[in-house]
């Protein structure tokens, strides 16, 4: 099981890293906080949050140290396991079209669109593609929640 999250939190990390270098930079680390957890970040708390775990001091997180701080948020008590499932449903219902209980290429367009990224629906596809479990060429809840539990 250790080996499937720390492939799924590889690709989620490839999706982030919109540079393509292994890095995440606080502008990075702020437009997916943006678009996938619908959480507005400002520039100061992204730079405290890639310098807290930033163990090279570099200004940019690794894989390794992506990890550690998504670890660090993990250690909630089990009673806010349902407020946690509350919030990403809420999440994914803002990426979702609604009559298809789903999250398109068109609808994650039109979402990343609405936070200022601009992808094409060839490359929301492809973005799509890295997280479908099954291959339908859409995503469920169920892979969204593989996705942020990563």
């Amino acid at each position: 099981m250790a080996v499937y999250a720390s492939s799924e939190f590889s690709l989620v990390f490839s999706a982030l890293d919109r540079g393509g270098d292994g890095k995440l930079s606080a502008p990075e680390l702020r437009l997916c906080m943006k678009v996938a957890l619908g959480e507005d970040v400002s520039a100061e708390e992204a730079d405290h949050l890639v310098a807290s775990p930033d163990a090279d001091g570099n200004g940019l997180l690794s894989q390794e140290e992506l990890l550690g701080l998504a670890l660090a948020g993990t250690a909630a008590p089990e009673e806010e396991g349902g407020e946690q499932r509350r919030v990403l449903r809420e999440a994914f219902g803002m990426y979702a079209i609604e009559s298809e209980g789903c999250i398109t290429p068109v609808s994650l367009k039109r979402m990343l669109g609405s936070h200022g990224s601009h992808q094409d629906v060839d490359e929301c596809r492809a973005m799509i593609c890295r997280f479908d479990l099954d291959g339908d060429g859409v995503l469920t809840f169920e892979e969204f929640k593989i996705i942020m539990d990563s």
